[in-house]
């Protein structure tokens, strides 16, 4: 193994986002851990999976403790694992559905950036990347626990950035809009047009910026949120008479 590669830890990398982002680092030249609870594979001999439930600490920590072991240290951190099923209304979703949200998205990333601060220790330089969503300030209903989850994770974001001052380590989020995964020719021309880019996003266009934002030389990129979103949150949508009529 080619130590002198960097080293980057994906998690939720078992499919979306995260499998193309984990992808994307092996190509140029990472050494990538891809973790998620769902176990893949990769059929790329620079990207080693690892199973973990981002609501154990334990499993977290034996994440990075491989990493440390196989490969001298970790330079980037994306906390892209979350999970979004449990858009129910406040009335309906229970103490513990809202919980294992929270304890996902944002317990989980807080303890991996925990974990990635002692293994970044004596290397030249650390990202911390954290997949955050624009629901952290736009949402529809029934939406709160995963808001209040991305909600946190830009306000980890934010903090971290300055509490790590004193490190080689930035800390940037990334909000992507709408992302489609799967089954992109299935979109209608409306769907894609209602975006100022003109068309939906997909995978490669979020796993580009974080590639980017890996960079050693981009270290002045520092508490940003990035939003991906083709231009979505820009847009000023109120109802009109009109939209009855066009019925």
């Amino acid at each position: 193994m080619n130590h002198k590669k960097h080293i980057a830890i994906v998690t939720g990398a078992a499919g979306g986002i995260g499998k193309v982002i984990a992808q994307m680092f092996a190509d140029n030249g990472y050494v990538v851990v891809a973790v998620d609870i769902t176990e893949t594979e990769f059929g790329n001999s620079d990207i080693h999976f690892q199973k973990a439930d981002l609501c154990s600490y334990e499993d977290i920590c034996k994440v990075f403790e491989y990493a440390v072991q196989h490969f001298g240290g970790v330079h980037v951190l994306v906390n892209n694992g979350a999970i979004s099923q449990f858009s129910k209304s406040i009335s309906d979703i229970t103490p513990e559905e809202f919980r294992k949200v929270i304890d996902t998205n944002l317990y989980g990333s807080f303890m991996c950036c925990k974990q990635f601060i002692e293994a970044n220790k004596g290397m030249k330089y650390g990202r911390i990347i954290n997949i955050a969503s624009t629901r952290w300030h736009q949402n529809e209903a029934n939406w709160e626990a995963y808001g209040a989850s991305k909600g946190g994770l830009v306000s980890l974001t934010n903090t971290l950035c300055v509490s790590l001052s004193d490190t080689p380590i930035t800390v940037n989020a990334i909000s992507p809009g709408w992302i489609q995964c799967s089954d992109y020719e299935m979109l209608s021309e409306e769907e894609h047009k209602q975006h100022p880019s003109g068309r939906v996003g997909v995978p490669e266009d979020i796993a580009r910026m974080v590639l980017f934002l890996s960079a050693p030389e981009n270290d002045f990129i520092n508490g940003a949120n990035i939003v991906i979103d083709g231009g979505m949150t820009k847009k000023m949508i109120y109802y009109t008479p009109e939209d009855e009529s066009n019925k």
